[in-house]
């Protein structure tokens, strides 16, 4: 067993998980003596577990007298079956002058907006709603930055009802309507251009395009570059909720009322529309957030996220926690990359949120923020979007901070959670999630589901949880909601097994279970018949600072499935057969023989999707010759062209 990499501390026994754990043990009668026994009994007594989050997290409205019914299959499971609450009730409980939002831009703009100021502008936004004739479960979208106005019309959709969903305006207007021309909004909140990489983005021409593909009753421009009355037929924001009357009164809906649409990536058709409902969301996202990631009434919370990744959604749950939030929007490394650890310093965050793409590209620019930087402030890093290399754990600890609790998690749109996350009692291992989610019933299954202990096999879920989707929307019959989560583990008289589609492995510890990601599992290559995660390649091709990024697939080939890497070499490199040589080597030491791809091929970029994620999927159909049947859902599609009919694949 290797040695942690960090160990809690005296401070630590004070944190809110500990409290909750003594509280667990008083209410339960049981010792509770480890988190593993917390863990076992957070998801054999949910019913007592889940009350109890309920009330130590503080969740505002009424949990009824049952707290789960029909818990024999997920479908059929109803969550605080008699419960009442409104999301925006609870995430605007503080009402104070402390800090709720401080916005800043690219361009240095910066903006900050108090806890009693954020509920009278939300209290604007949901009365001016309700005077357009907006209902409870009616869409508003969102074409927006990460910015403080977006924060607020999603809290005033919210405060009567209605469902918000978003998309970051770097979305092309053809993945926009892929996404919002299902679901129909009845007004859409839009921004008239942003700031990245230095430049101004003009969106005039996309949005006048959406409104006339739409046709929303109302459209909202925030004011950005310019004057914003010059997008036709629109409503000047600052404006729209000056003519407000007095903030209706909260409306507090079912526990499961629709609170956000979220979508899949949609590279293989069509995104899914994934429903996910206010009290799920609630519950389990401040769960997270204040027992897992201990973040209270006194931290600033920061998450490097746009406005189409679930992690927004996410974020903006911390105001639960009476934390300042803290938005930025515009390119995370302009104009290099230190500029996000100088917004640490300057707004004092103590809990940092990024990917785990960012933390290479800190690392690969030669930066070392714990001499560059004073990072006195910052307690945990959270990192997510892809596995955490080992040696990224390395970097952070070596040369961003010692004591820092790097807090790497997983999970996704699916859940808008996590499955395994940060524990701040726990140690901190080297490639290692730390530990379950309370609540969750995490296994790992191999292929006739059985479940493995230090084994790779497909993540799963064994018990149902609040934040499962509420439905897929247009999935009248729920057919295309059990294909995509239980139809791999469908066994007649079984309970129904939530298969998240993880390559995973669960490493046991004395008094814990950590987790490690090997990649997606339909990305998993299986030359010769055994399964290699991709991400066990990756690893280790972008420790080499020759190699900018890379994308690895399965060519199927004389009968068999062969490995393909195609990297993308740094600026000024070419891939030589010495570079190639060094590649393999470094592969076939660091993970196996069978690992070492029979092709390596340069391309100058790799396609990813709107959200920033690299679609292993759409090239494998791509150098196969079979259709990629979305390319809207790419933020560059033209970049698929690089992987058809390329010679080193005919041999």
């Amino acid at each position: 067993m290797t040695s942690p990499l960090w160990q809690p501390g005296p401070q630590q026994q004070h944190c809110r998980l500990a409290r909750f754990q003594q509280q667990a043990r008083e209410l339960s009668g049981q010792p509770l003596a480890d988190y593993q026994a917390l863990h076992t009994w957070s998801v054999q007594q949910p019913d007592a577990f889940w009350r109890q989050v309920w009330d130590f997290c503080g969740v505002v409205g009424e949990p009824g007298d049952t707290v789960m019914e029909g818990a024999e299959q997920f479908r059929d499971t109803r969550w605080f079956p008699n419960g009442r609450l409104n999301y925006a009730e609870n995430l605007l409980r503080r009402q104070d002058d402390h800090p709720a939002l401080v916005s800043v831009l690219e361009d240095g703009t910066r903006t900050q907006i108090s806890y009693a100021q954020l509920r009278v502008a939300a209290g604007q936004v949901a009365a001016q709603l309700k005077a357009a004739g907006i209902q409870p479960g009616d869409r508003v979208a969102g074409f927006m930055p990460n910015r403080i106005e977006t924060v607020i019309a999603a809290l005033g959709a919210a405060w009567i009802g209605a469902v918000w969903s978003s998309c970051s305006p770097d979305f092309g207007v053809s993945a926009v309507l892929d996404r919002f021309g299902q679901i129909e909004p009845r007004v859409l909140v839009a921004c008239d251009g942003y700031h990245y990489n230095g430049k101004w983005i003009d969106l005039q021409t996309r949005i006048d395009a959406l409104h006339q593909a739409l046709k929303p009753d109302l459209l909202v421009v925030v004011p950005g570059q310019g004057d914003s009355s010059r997008v036709e037929k629109a409503l000047i924001w600052q404006t729209w909720l000056d003519n407000a009357t007095p903030a209706p009164a909260f409306a507090r809906l079912p526990f499961n009322h629709p609170l956000f649409i979220l979508y899949s990536s949609g590279t293989t058709g069509q995104p899914k529309c994934i429903v996910h409902g206010a009290g799920g969301t609630l519950l389990q996202q401040t769960k997270e957030l204040q027992l897992h990631g201990d973040v209270g009434d006194q931290d600033t919370l920061f998450y490097f996220t746009t406005c189409g990744w679930m992690m927004w959604n996410w974020l903006i749950c911390g105001l639960h926690t009476g934390a300042t939030l803290v938005l930025y929007d515009g390119n995370p490394a302009y104009p290099n990359t230190a500029r996000l650890f100088d917004l640490v310093d300057a707004e004092g965050i103590s809990h940092f949120g990024t990917s785990a793409k960012f933390v290479q590209a800190v690392e690969k620019s030669g930066l070392q923020p714990r001499h560059s930087h004073d990072l006195n402030t910052l307690r945990t890093l959270f990192s997510t979007g892809s596995p955490l290399l080992h040696e990224s754990y390395d970097f952070l600890y070596q040369q961003v901070k010692p004591d820092l609790l790097v807090s790497s998690i997983s999970g996704g749109t699916d859940i808008i959670s996590c499955f395994a996350l940060g524990n701040p009692l726990l140690p901190v291992y080297r490639g290692e999630l730390q530990c379950l989610g309370l609540g969750m019933d995490v296994a790992v299954f191999d292929d006739n589901g059985e479940p493995l202990v230090d084994s790779k096999g497909e993540l799963v879920c064994r018990q149902p949880f609040p934040s499962c989707p509420v439905s897929f929307w247009n999935d009248p019959d729920g057919s295309r909601f059990h294909k995509a989560y239980f139809a791999r583990f469908d066994r007649p008289g079984q309970k129904q097994v939530w298969a998240h589609g993880d390559y995973a492995q669960l490493v046991p510890h004395e008094h814990h279970q950590g987790l490690i990601i090997h990649g997606r599992s339909d990305a998993v290559l299986n030359p010769g018949g055994v399964r290699i995660g991709t991400a066990e390649i990756y690893r280790q091709v972008e420790t080499l600072d020759d190699i900018r990024e890379a994308i690895v697939v399965g060519q199927e080939f004389e009968g068999d499935v062969r490995v393909v890497l195609f990297v993308v070499p740094a600026d000024g490199v070419t891939l030589t057969d010495a570079l190639q040589t060094r590649i393999r080597q470094a592969i076939r030491q660091g993970a196996s023989p069978r690992h070492v791809p029979a092709v390596i091929a340069s391309v100058p970029e790799i396609p990813r999707t709107v959200s920033g994620k690299i679609v292993e999927l759409a090239v494998r159909e791509v150098i196969h010759g079979r259709p990629v049947t979305n390319r809207n859902a790419l933020a560059n599609p033209q970049a698929l062209e690089h992987f058809s009919n390329r010679s080193e694949l005919q041999s």
